[in-house]
């Protein structure tokens, strides 16, 4: 693109001629400026520049992972076509700046790097928090080996908005029933009284965590982010003949809850974990390791044995980012991919952070094909609309 007419300056004169090749630094300027449009005409290198910018783009969401990896190499195939189709008939990529994090210097941390522990940290917040009622209702079916499909139902069926956002999730293309799902007997009846019951579970523990500051955290974003690596969840493992995928679902949706707890109670030092992740571009990770001395999945582990929550699902979380090391590597695996899957899928949108490593024996492990990835996404793209308005 060029520039049709000109610009101008602060000062009177002319901030930038009619003419101008309007390049990635030129745009930049503009935007400093706070120029509210402009107007251009074709440039005959505006396709290549597109081309080279989107690449770029994307590319560096993809630093920490193996390029090597069949499943990274087919990941970044689909990414980028992806990236493409948005940015050539509307979208435009951020700039630099706007993937920074804002600074809390205002706020103060409850625990610090070297002094205290994660125990305290979890212990500090459980103890000032209270779960719903029908949370432990629902472990005690979880629990006890002769609950019943009546059980569960009854209690799910107890609780309105749990019963609400349950059948609306049911009756989501998620789940693809042929008919119409009206109550949570026959929810239970056709896809399990365990299964339903790790489902509402998850959905009674996200009213849980409130009161994080607005200036760390998009709340929207985060469980945007959670639903769609359940989504990935259940999608993968369903991939997996040997996986009843309906617990992947609730895996992914809370298996980034130890960063809350972190954002709550140490906001300072979580936000200097985001800035390093985004200016630095390290998977967060990473960046919290460095900074505070562990990450939020220890965090998630702590948090689940607080709350006594069914081992295996303690396990996939608190594991998904060092599955290898995990009792249950593969069920763990499937949401390191998930997570993965769904960081990749907000590229094109204006992702935030780089991908985490995929571990080539983690992929290895799933027993899947690269070419696989493509319909999982596809499959996500048609629910995960449906999904977010159950929650959001």
């Amino acid at each position: 693109m060029v520039l049709a007419k000109d610009i101008p300056g602060l000062d009177g004169g002319v901030f930038m001629a009619k003419g101008t090749c309007l390049d990635p630094g030129s745009i930049e300027a503009l935007d400093d400026l706070g120029a509210p449009f402009v107007f251009v005409t074709p440039g005959h290198d505006d396709t290549s520049l597109a081309v080279s910018r989107t690449e770029d783009y994307v590319a560096r969401f993809f630093a920490y992972v193996n390029p090597d990896n069949p499943a990274i190499l087919e990941l970044y195939r689909l990414v980028l076509e992806r990236a493409y189709k948005s940015v050539f008939p509307k979208w435009l990529l951020p700039c630099e700046k706007d993937l920074r994090a804002k600074n809390v210097e205002h706020m103060k941390d409850l625990f610090f790097k070297d002094h205290g522990d994660i125990d305290e940290l979890v212990r500090h917040e459980t103890e000032l928090a209270s779960f719903p009622d029908v949370y432990f209702k629902i472990k005690e079916i979880l629990d006890s080996p002769t609950s019943s499909a009546a059980d569960i139902a009854k209690v799910v069926a107890s609780d309105v908005g749990l019963s609400a956002k349950l059948l609306r999730l049911v009756n989501s293309s998620l789940f693809s029933f042929s008919s119409k799902i009206d109550s949570v007997t026959h929810a239970v009846s056709l896809i399990g009284t365990r299964e339903l019951a790790t489902l509402a579970l998850g959905i009674s523990t996200i009213n849980f965590f409130k009161d994080i500051p607005p200036e760390l955290i998009d709340m929207k974003v985060f469980w945007r982010h959670s639903l769609s690596c359940g989504v990935f969840g259940k999608l993968i493992a369903g991939q997996i003949p040997e996986f009843k995928a309906d617990k992947f679902f609730t895996a992914g949706l809370l298996h980034d809850c130890g960063r809350l707890i972190m954002y709550k109670n140490m906001p300072y030092a979580s936000v200097q974990a985001l800035l390093s992740a985004r200016t630095e571009m390290l998977p967060l990770v990473d960046a919290e390791q460095q900074i505070l001395g562990f990450n939020h999945t220890e965090v998630a582990r702590k948090l689940m044995e607080t709350w006594s929550f069914p081992s295996n699902l303690t396990t996939i979380i608190g594991g998904h980012h060092d599955p290898m090391a995990s009792d249950e590597p593969r069920e763990t695996a499937v949401i390191t991919l998930a997570d993965i899957l769904a960081n990749a899928a907000a590229i094109s949108s204006g992702g935030t952070f780089v991908l985490p490593a995929l571990p080539d024996d983690a992929w290895e492990i799933l027993g899947l094909k690269p070419e696989k990835l493509k319909a999982i996404l596809q499959d996500h793209d048609r629910s995960i609309a449906e999904v977010t308005a159950v929650f959001l």
